[in-house]
């Protein structure tokens, strides 16, 4: 997938599941961005003559790369999201965080405050260890709630930030060097709640991070 562009990769009468690159914003900030994955979409909707629009059924970060589910209308936005609440969507990640992580598995759990609803919310993040390279520690992870920022914050909590994290680390603490936040959405598995078929999709690692894993070993 070129890094500027995004990527369809299943489509039925009520959903899409989008790859989308680093770098792209899936709604418009306070600052009303435009090419928002969003929009490219609706635009590409518009132009097959598909009358429903599409929604965002969960977010992605600018700068996190990967698999996000979208929904043709808001009727099945609402019934999506409510299997992201009853916790019936399975999301795996790969993370490249700082340091050695000690255990090669483990759960964070650890309340994340809420700006929205001005109060903390229970938050837990499944991990396991790929691999330990020299200066960072190569991960996958699966939040099994979904507070914004989750999996950055748990792992700045853990003592183990990731690699171009630079809201809750400063990156000059650190000597590696990424042009964003070292988070790929690799993976998501869900029942379609329409047809009540079960899905499974799989996005490839990015080249930056592909790259970055060849020059650090």
């Amino acid at each position: 997938m070129d890094d500027k562009h995004y990527k369809i990769i299943y489509e039925d009468d009520w959903l899409l599941v989008v790859d989308k690159p680093s770098g792209m914003l899936v709604i418009p900030t306070p600052k009303k961005e435009t090419n928002t994955l969003t929009d490219l979409l609706n635009k590409d909707m518009d132009s097959r003559g598909v009358e429903a629009n599409a929604h965002p059924c969960h977010r992605l970060d600018r700068d996190t790369s990967g698999l996000i589910i979208y929904a043709m209308g808001k009727k099945t936005q609402a019934l999506m999201m409510d299997e992201f609440k009853k916790r019936r969507v399975k999301k795996r990640y790969i993370a490249f965080a700082h340091g050695r992580v000690k255990n090669d598995f483990g759960a964070i759990e650890s309340p994340i405050y809420s700006r929205k609803k001005r109060r903390k919310e229970a938050a837990i993040t499944r991990y396991k260890v790929i691999e330990r390279k020299k200066d960072y520690t190569v991960l996958e992870v699966e939040p099994v709630t979904g507070r914004t920022n989750q999996i950055r914050i748990h792992f700045k909590e853990l003592g183990h930030p990731l690699v171009g994290e630079d809201v809750y680390a400063f990156r000059r603490d650190f000597k590696l060097r990424f042009k964003r936040v070292a988070l790929h959405a690799k993976s998501i598995e869900f029942t379609q709640p329409l047809t009540k078929k079960h899905l499974r999709f799989d996005s490839p690692l990015p080249a930056d991070m592909q790259n970055f894993l060849q020059r650090k070993n």
